[in-house]
């Protein structure tokens, strides 16, 4: 299975034009994975003129989408009634997929910081609760999705690993590596994520792969073919 993913198109703000230059470079995927921030600030109508320009390619793909901390909360119903049911949109949820004969189960959700933000801790009412409630919450989806592939879906990063690049000082608002354990007992295909602009594009977690694929840091979008996944030299 060939699968597209990017998030953190932020920076460009109202013209994303080199992120359209760069998918028309590519082939049709089997699957679009979006891990979040994909427009700056309440720019709400961003997902459904992605949604035209993918189908305008000619792709019939599926595409899955989670927020980033850009898209707020409130915003959410609008960008999902904006895009019909061409996106689906997980927030702490999962759905499971048949691509080419295999069950593809993604687990998908903004996810978890460490230490929430100053803006976080003065605007968004219980969010040290609310952190944990999901930790939980996801821990659970993992353990009970019977897929063949599985793959977790955030905007945070879940691990920091791919967090390196970034200063160590910020790692724990970027990200968590309290997943780590659940996902490797639950046997994790791969973890997608994006926010963390200069960090590492890859690494591995006890064998497990793990993309951000901030679009910055990536300059353009990452392709991941499940059948050739990399595997961690002993």
């Amino acid at each position: 299975m060939r699968i597209l993913a990017t998030s953190d198109l932020d920076p460009m703000d109202s013209d994303i034009q080199p992120f359209f230059d760069n998918l028309k470079k590519q082939k049709e995927p089997d699957l679009i994975l979006f891990a979040g921030d994909m427009y700056n600030w309440r720019q709400l109508k961003r997902y459904r003129e992605i949604a035209k320009f993918i189908d305008k390619l000619g792709w019939k793909c599926p595409i899955v989408a989670v927020p980033g901390n850009r898209e707020f909360d409130e915003d959410w119903p609008k960008v999902k009634e904006n895009t019909g049911d061409r996106i689906t949109f997980l927030y702490d949820d999962v759905i499971v997929l048949d691509i080419k004969g295999e069950k593809v189960g993604i687990i998908g959700s903004r996810g978890i910081l460490d230490q929430p933000t100053v803006w976080q801790m003065g605007n968004v009412v219980g969010i040290v609760d609310e952190y944990s409630h999901r930790l939980a919450l996801l821990k659970d989806l993992l353990k009970k999705t019977k897929c063949d592939i599985k793959i977790v879906l955030t905007h945070y990063s879940t691990t920091y690993k791919t967090l390196e690049g970034e200063s160590d000082r910020l790692y724990s608002l970027l990200g968590s590596n309290k997943l780590e354990e659940t996902m490797i007992k639950t046997k994790v295909t791969m973890a997608v994520h994006g926010h963390a602009h200069y960090g590492t594009p890859f690494a591995f977690v006890e064998g497990m792969p793990i993309y951000n694929v901030a679009f910055p840091l990536n300059d353009g979008v990452v392709i991941i073919d499940t059948d050739k996944l990399p595997k961690e030299k002993a």
